[in-house]
């Protein structure tokens, strides 16, 4: 304890005062004792005494008042007065020396920093760390240092450093923690308090409304236009049930409904400026609180249709897509024109344009209408998919307008319907195209592994008798190898790549001829009406493959009729049904009237295959003729029949298009072309057939001969020689063009010659065709017989060579030793 300290504490103990003045008097009377036995007068002992006495109270007060007048230069410092001074709740407050040595520290800093490191090392990182030591070495050389916001223990501080001491060797550092006031607190209470009630006066209703639409708080006035009293607690209801909408989409109190004025909405975000400016999340209207003022429009002012009858009634007359918006991007009105070509069914436009499109263009069409209703006039161009068809981007035209009144966006859409309902028949035309291209290369591939098969097959059979073990396994392979054979030709029907045998015909005696076959294949619940138009046109087909089309549209027609043929299984019809089958004659008129961009302009006999089933949904109608594509359950179909359908029709030169309603029916139409026959045109055809075709009379043939047989496959030239030379035909080969034509000039400087030759059509290298050209320059005379899967008709139309016959894959050994006989014979 320091002097002053005690001085201080003698004055006030009774206890010590009383010890000091014993002490003295103890003194004195031992002084005056020894005085009086030394000179033996008790006079002049107690007067010494007295005197003594005097002496030590008047140095003892002396000494009292030279303490109490200089305490400060001898005191030291008490940390725990410091303590209790600076503990000051949650403010975190600790003293450092000259060392850096933590003097003292409230209990706010400790819970916060701990006692471990003294300011400015609290462990924060980089950036925050340096910015403090910043503050201190400013703070030891200008006395004051401040920071803001400094991030530490998992909040914001701001950090103040004050140097202080006798000596200025401390510093007082304070963490202040930085408390931010939510602004909707603000604006909840402004609006219950004057505020609120000073834009009641003035007929304005003020509403807070959280991010789900629940009201925080609301003026007194939007409570009694709201239900009617204005003491009532709106608070936590939803805020948009209280009003609804007209077909104009003007909006009312519930309450009053269209009794009452409308009324506008002007919404403010509530947030605060720095942080929408730092956090994209405080800008989300989704996460934000919202101000809302509400003004009736009275007697019409206002009102965002004010002073548009003239300009919507003019519009509305107009043949383009054209509507309008106000400022706040809500439509004014929109023509029908533009409805239309928006696909909005209803009578008026939704409330915003952006309703109008697929999700992902709403945020890019609500920016482009806020930019030219906000900006100076101007006009542009927006790309966006609309809700009805959400696969074709249209060009929805902007312009800003200016002295409209509330009209602030002109938007104009054209109406592309059929413009897009062009483009997707043509690409669905163009795809159909690809695919059947595809399909006739596989099938002709197909083909030549078949024709190995079957001949193979074909040549086993000739060394097995009905009774061999064998037998019937080789009867079982050949039989599901004609199966596959005829999967082929249904793809090379639809490909458009099959022979054809077309003839001049009246399509009403091809329905007579397959009339009774489709009573038997319908059944007895489905009923068969027929009915023919008069004066129809001669039609150029084949009847066989005519036949075919009746025969595949009537299974489906049934299929649907009963159900076999609905999606998931749609239980079979007890009542049947009805199928029609028309023949109609369309003039040329008519197709003009039909306004048909796939159908060109002229005179069709139309066969017409409609039936009451259950209809295609507008989802599949677009696939029904592309192979495998198929309705029925699995294991039902083939998913090849329309397929098959479209194929002849197109190799026929006509068109097929099929509508359907689903619960009511499906409708096959087909066109072809009226068939005006030439004189001229007949009788060369007539000889080309006759030229081609083996003649009536036949030269004896006496079997035997020499053929030069071309094929690239292995397999098929493999199965064809040994075919032909078990018939006793000298058979040479080759596996290409230019081989053939090596063997044939082998043959002749030999001083030989060829009989026949057989060849494949498509062939590397050199190709038949361009073999057999070659071969004509030097024997004229000599037969070709072409092998191919491709159509007889369209191969006849590319390579046009005189005195050609022809073979379809896939064959067997008879029907190619046949073949060659009988071109053997024609000669």
């Amino acid at each position: 304890m320091s002097d002053f300290a005690a001085s201080t504490q003698a004055e006030t103990d009774p206890g010590t005062r009383w010890r000091e003045w014993l002490l003295v008097a103890g003194g004195v009377a031992a002084s005056a004792m020894v005085l009086w036995l030394a000179l033996g007068q008790p006079v002049a002992a107690a007067a010494y005494a007295f005197g003594v006495a005097c002496l030590a109270a008047a140095l003892t007060f002396a000494l009292r008042r030279q303490g109490t007048s200089e305490p400060a230069e001898f005191a030291a410092p008490d940390w725990s007065v410091t303590h209790a001074a600076i503990d000051r709740g949650e403010e975190a407050t600790a003293i450092i020396d000259r060392a850096g040595r933590l003097a003292c520290a409230n209990a706010r800093f400790v819970e916060c920093f701990g006692t471990a490191a003294a300011p400015p090392r609290l462990g924060l990182d980089g950036a925050a760390n340096e910015a403090v030591e910043g503050a201190a070495r400013a703070a030891w050389r200008d006395g004051h240092a401040a920071l803001e916001p400094v991030m530490a223990g998992g909040r914001e501080w701001r950090l103040e450093i004050d140097r202080a001491g006798r000596g200025q060797d401390f510093l007082i550092w304070r963490f202040a923690p930085v408390v931010r006031r939510d602004p909707l607190t603000d604006v909840v209470d402004h609006i219950r308090g004057k505020v609120g009630k000073a834009l009641a006066r003035e007929g304005i209703q003020a509403v807070a409304v959280a991010p789900d639409g629940r009201i925080h708080a609301a003026n007194a006035l939007f409570a009694a236009r709201a239900t009617g009293d204005a003491e009532a607690d709106v608070d936590g209801s939803d805020f948009v049930g209280y009003f609804s909408a007209d077909e104009q989409e003007r909006i009312f109190y519930g309450r009053e409904g269209t009794r009452g004025p409308s009324v506008r909405m002007l919404h403010v975000p509530v947030a605060d400026p720095e942080e929408v400016a730092t956090s994209s999340a405080a800008a989300d209207p989704a996460q934000t609180a919202s101000l809302f003022f509400l003004i009736d429009n009275q007697g019409g002012v206002g009102d965002s249709r004010t002073g548009l009858p003239q300009i919507e009634a003019l519009l509305a007359r107009l043949p383009l897509g054209l509507a309008m918006t106000d400022r706040d991007g809500r439509f004014l009105f929109a023509n029908k024109a533009f409805l239309r070509a928006a696909g909005h069914d209803e009578t008026g436009p939704p409330p915003y344009p952006s309703d109008l499109v697929i999700r992902e263009d709403k945020g890019a069409l609500a920016d482009a209408v806020r930019r030219f209703a906000q900006g100076a006039s101007g006009a542009g161009d927006v790309a966006v998919r609309l809700r009805t068809a959400p696969e074709d981007p249209v060009s929805l035209s902007l312009a800003g307008v200016r002295g409209l009144g509330e009209g602030a966006v002109i938007l104009s859409l054209k109406d592309s319907s059929e413009e897009t309902r062009l483009k997707r028949e043509i690409a669905q035309a163009t795809k159909m195209q690809a695919v059947g291209q595809l399909a006739g290369g596989v099938a002709h591939d197909f083909n030549n592994v078949l024709t190995a098969i079957i001949g193979y097959c074909d040549l086993m059979l000739m060394r097995h008798t009905p009774g061999d073990s064998d037998y019937d396994d080789i009867q079982q392979i050949r039989a599901n190898s004609n199966r596959a054979a005829s999967l082929t030709r249904q793809l090379l029907a639809f490909s458009r790549q099959q022979t054809l045998r077309p003839e001049v015909l009246q399509l009403p005696d091809v329905v007579a001829e397959v009339s009774t076959l489709l009573k038997r294949l319908l059944g007895e619940k489905i009923q068969l009406e027929v009915t023919h138009d008069r004066g129809l046109g001669l039609v150029r087909a084949d009847p066989v493959q005519l036949e075919q089309v009746l025969l595949n549209l009537a299974v489906n027609a049934r299929d649907a009729m009963t159900g076999n043929g609905a999606p998931g299984g749609i239980p079979p019809s007890k009542s049947g049904g009805v199928l029609r089958l028309k023949t109609k004659r369309v003039t040329a008129a008519d197709v003009r009237a039909m306004k048909s961009e796939i159908l060109p302009i002229g005179d069709y006999t139309a066969l017409i295959v409609e039936d009451s089933g259950h209809g295609i949904s507008p989802s599949q109608i677009g696939k029904i003729f592309e192979p495998f594509f198929t309705t029925k359950e699995k294991g039902k179909g083939t998913g090849l029949g329309l397929s098959t359908v479209y194929g002849i029709v197109k190799q026929s030169g006509g068109f097929i298009f099929a509508e359907s309603e689903v619960g009511k029916g499906t409708r096959f139409s087909i066109y072809f072309p009226v068939h005006v026959p030439d004189p001229a045109e007949a009788a060369e055809a007539a000889a080309a057939i006759a030229a081609a075709r083996v003649p009536a009379r036949r030269k004896q043939w006496s079997g035997g001969g020499r053929v030069l047989l071309v094929e690239d496959e292995d397999t098929v030239r493999a199965v064809a020689e040994r075919a032909l030379v078990r018939q006793g035909y000298e058979v040479t080969t080759a596996a290409d063009g230019e081989e053939g034509l090596e063997a044939l000039g082998r043959a002749i400087g030999a001083g030989g010659e060829f009989d026949l030759v057989v060849s494949d059509v498509v062939m590397p290298s050199m190709d038949g065709p361009a073999m057999v050209r070659e071969i004509r320059g030097i024997r004229p005379e000599l037969p070709v017989l072409f092998m191919s899967g491709y159509a007889e008709e369209q191969l006849r139309r590319e390579i046009d060579i005189p005195g050609m016959y022809f073979l379809a894959k896939p064959f067997s050994v008879a029907q190619i030793c046949t073949a060659v006989e009988d071109v053997l014979k024609a000669r």
